[in-house]
């Protein structure tokens, strides 16, 4: 359920958090807006590598602003790194068709807001159940909240359409906003409680 789960945030974050302004990559998205002109959304390792790198070249944001990155679908640690996976990623070639957690951070590092936020549901790859997952690296300068700890598994919910995580994220935020960083502790104690009651 990564599309449904990621429309979802992005509702939220249009509709309920006002937010100014919501990148959203997916099949069937529409072209996203950027200073160069319209961008594909195909979440595809290309689309993204090319979003990140133009985006985030230089700031855009200012200090009491906010950053939100949510991302749904497969992570995968490997080498000590945590990647996330596009839609085309190589399981073979992780370094070059994924990517990486710290990559994504460094980028996101150039906005000029003061507060960012990651937001990652993902669990291990298909086939790839052995070892740990994501959530072994912190990432400097950021709150990150992952779905589940390492040796944990992220589950979907059949009759929500939704994965666990983020059905309880949404259920927190229409609780408690999402408008400022100073719910953020808040949001995580509500997640460490609801999450494994879903599951």
């Amino acid at each position: 359920y990564a599309v449904q789960d990621a429309a979802a945030i992005r509702d939220f974050f249009l509709q309920d958090a006002q937010f100014e302004q919501v990148y959203y990559f997916a099949e069937g998205a529409p072209p996203i807006e950027t200073p160069r002109g319209p961008m594909r959304s195909h979440p595809t390792f290309a689309n993204l590598k090319r979003f990140f790198r133009e985006r985030f070249q230089r700031k855009f944001l200012d200090v009491g602003d906010n950053c939100w990155f949510f991302f749904a679908g497969y992570g995968e640690l490997h080498e000590g790194h945590n990647y996330l996976m596009p839609l085309d990623v190589d399981p073979g070639n992780l370094e070059q068709t994924a990517l990486k957690i710290t990559d994504i951070t460094a980028y996101l590092r150039n906005h000029g807001a003061d507060n960012t936020v990651l937001l990652l549901d993902a669990c291990r790859s298909q086939g790839r159940r052995r070892g740990l997952g994501l959530g072994t690296e912190e990432q400097q300068g950021m709150v990150t909240v992952y779905s589940c700890s390492p040796r944990e598994s992220s589950y979907e919910i059949d009759e929500l359409g939704h994965g666990s995580f983020t059905h309880a994220l949404l259920e927190g935020f229409q609780q408690q906003g999402a408008t400022n960083s100073a719910t953020v502790e808040r949001m995580d104690q509500y997640l460490r409680y609801q999450v494994p009651l879903m599951n």
